[in-house]
């Protein structure tokens, strides 16, 4: 008899300085049988701490938070690398400290009032490699965040080395990626095979250093490749 193959289990590390907040979270991950609770944390410090110790799948940030926010708790945990998948978890929808958390290497946001699949969903989603952020949305959320931001420092869009490197097809797909077009849609609209985009998306992470495609849509909004509307 064939055995079913077990699904791989999901490991968090919830991140809150709120104890009733955490205990919510560990009661709905441990009803999953493809998660499991690694570790809390109820500071920004103790999160780098046992995100290196604990090395989880996925760490559920919150950014606001005493002493060592979650901003600059992510920005630690990216910089130890090799890292876990990191998933904002804010208060409001339009937080401008969500934008700073992406920029800081997180891969997607969720607000703390998202409905349990949908928090489970976006967990999974993470996991995976995927950006938390859907394809459709992604134009909205940068352009609400870019301006509470300075520019980022560096050189224009023609002498970004992480720009520079990519052909002109993969500068074209980062472009369009980051004004929110999906796989579908660009390979629709640039008469493309989706397993073309998706072999080109594969190239422009590796060469910009994206991890995925809300960071590659980060360094397209960084080397003025497109702008805020």
């Amino acid at each position: 008899m064939t055995e079913t193959p077990t699904a791989p289990t999901t490991s968090v590390l919830i991140v809150d300085d709120q104890p009733m907040q955490r205990f919510g979270f560990r009661m709905l991950l441990e009803s999953q049988d493809d998660m499991k609770v690694a570790g809390e944390a109820g500071t920004g410090t103790e999160a780098v701490r046992l995100a290196a110790e604990l090395a989880p799948d996925v760490v559920l940030m919150d950014i606001r938070m005493p002493g060592m926010d979650g901003i600059e708790a992510t920005r630690r945990i990216i910089e130890r690398g090799p890292v876990p998948r990191i998933l904002i978890l804010t208060t409001f929808d339009m937080d401008e400290y969500a934008y700073a958390g992406l920029r800081a290497g997180a891969s997607g946001f969720l607000v703390k009032d998202a409905l349990p699949e949908e928090l489970l969903a976006g967990i999974r989603a993470v996991a995976a490699g995927d950006a938390i952020v859907a394809p459709g949305l992604t134009r909205r959320l940068l352009d609400a965040y870019v301006h509470h931001l300075p520019a980022a420092p560096g050189a224009p869009a023609a002498l970004d080395p992480r720009v520079a490197a990519l052909t002109d097809r993969e500068r074209e797909i980062l472009t369009v990626i980051a004004r929110g077009w999906t796989n579908t849609e660009i390979a629709q609209r640039l008469h493309l095979a989706e397993s073309t985009v998706k072999t080109h998306i594969s190239r422009i992470l590796a060469k910009t250093g994206a991890r995925d495609r809300v960071q590659a849509v980060i360094v397209a909004y960084d080397a003025k490749l497109v702008e805020p509307t």
